[in-house]
């Protein structure tokens, strides 16, 4: 075999080591951060859930108290939706739903939201987005206090179509610069709301609550129905 013959042969050899090495440190990097930022979403969630409902607010393990709801397209997901379920003394405090705003400007914003039984926001928290540093991102905690202004809201409070930011008439505030992702997330707390209304026997079903006889705003999708139930009497 010529000199020749024999450096292309061991070139060879060494190219494929190096592509077998390499690959297989690419392969067992991506596993393992892949599991890092498993465990790092889900310590921020954990972190997330007893931001929305404290630990001093309920005495069940929230992290493994779950239910499942009905699939809905206000949540914008086509399948059943998992809940934690804060409870004390045996009664349902509250619940927090993961929710979607499928309409930041850099897409999705996934949230979760909490409400008590009552149909009142709880608390409501950025589990993760794209948006622009130093615009978008204020919806974070870390980066300002404005996700604190759902906290207390509900169905009716502010009327439905002062649900929006205040450049469109609403009573929440924009960010200088960026108006789209705070609009999303105010539109997607309220369908939250819309849709806990909506499944509320269900939901009480669910969490073996008992029903209660105070009355909540109606929902103008109710209103309607009335309306035309009416006109057809």
């Amino acid at each position: 075999m010529s000199a020749l013959a024999q450096s292309i042969r061991r070139n060879a050899v060494g190219l494929g080591l190096f592509a077998i090495i390499t690959g297989g440190t690419i392969a067992v990097t991506q596993v393992m951060t892949a599991e890092r930022i498993q465990e790092q979403a889900a310590r921020a969630e954990a972190k997330a859930l007893f931001e929305i409902i404290p630990e001093s607010r309920h005495d069940n393990n929230l992290l493994t108290d779950t239910v499942e709801l009905p699939a809905d397209e206000r949540l914008n997901s086509g399948e059943p939706v998992t809940v934690w379920v804060a409870r004390r003394g045996g009664r349902p405090a509250g619940l927090i739903m993961p929710v979607v705003a499928p309409d930041g400007y850099s897409g999705d914003i996934h949230l979760l939201v909490g409400i008590d039984p009552g149909g009142e926001v709880l608390g409501v928290r950025v589990t993760s987005h794209r948006e622009t540093p130093g615009l978008g991102d204020r919806i974070e905690t870390r980066k300002s206090d404005w996700i604190h202004s759902f906290t207390g809201r509900s169905i009716g409070n502010p009327e439905p179509r002062r649900w929006n930011v205040k450049k469109n008439g609403g009573v929440f505030d924009q960010f200088t610069g960026a108006t789209i992702t705070p609009r999303a997330v105010v539109k997607a707390v309220q369908k939250s709301l819309i849709y806990f209304r909506k499944h509320r026997k269900e939901i009480r079903d669910l969490l073996n609550e008992p029903a209660s006889p105070r009355r909540e705003p109606m929902t103008p999708e109710e209103i309607a129905g009335q309306s035309t139930e009416r006109e057809h009497s």
